[in-house]
């Protein structure tokens, strides 16, 4: 009965499945061209060491792309056409996640997320 009931909490509030995990960017806002970003991930409710986070970006009007992903043990893996420009890195005892972008263009203008 009681896995019954968590099977309604989840279908009909997916939220209460998920609703410890956050995750929030924080950054510059604004960065000229030519300048680095840097923006830091937090996160909370799950560990670092257990879970990788991806980076993603939002052009205005288009759709998601891809840009890198730091694993559970530190390795990182980039989208090939960004490689050169970006670095992915964490602190696990401050649950954060760092992204650094290099040499910055008009072309870079985008919302930036981080995911788990």
């Amino acid at each position: 009965m009681a896995v019954l009931a968590l099977l309604l909490c989840l279908v009909t509030f997916p939220s209460c499945a998920l609703s410890q995990v956050q995750l929030k960017e924080s950054g510059p806002g604004l960065v000229a061209p030519s300048q680095s970003l840097s923006i830091t991930c937090t996160v909370s409710g799950f560990s670092l060491t257990s879970y990788a986070i991806s980076w993603v970006r939002q052009p205005p009007g288009k759709g998601l792309e891809w840009l890198g992903v730091i694993w559970t043990g530190g390795g990182t893996n980039y989208n090939s056409a960004l490689k050169s420009r970006l670095s992915i890195s964490k602190d696990n005892s401050k649950s954060q996640v760092f992204l650094k972008m290099n040499s910055l263009q008009t072309d870079d203008t985008a919302r930036y997320y981080c995911a788990r």
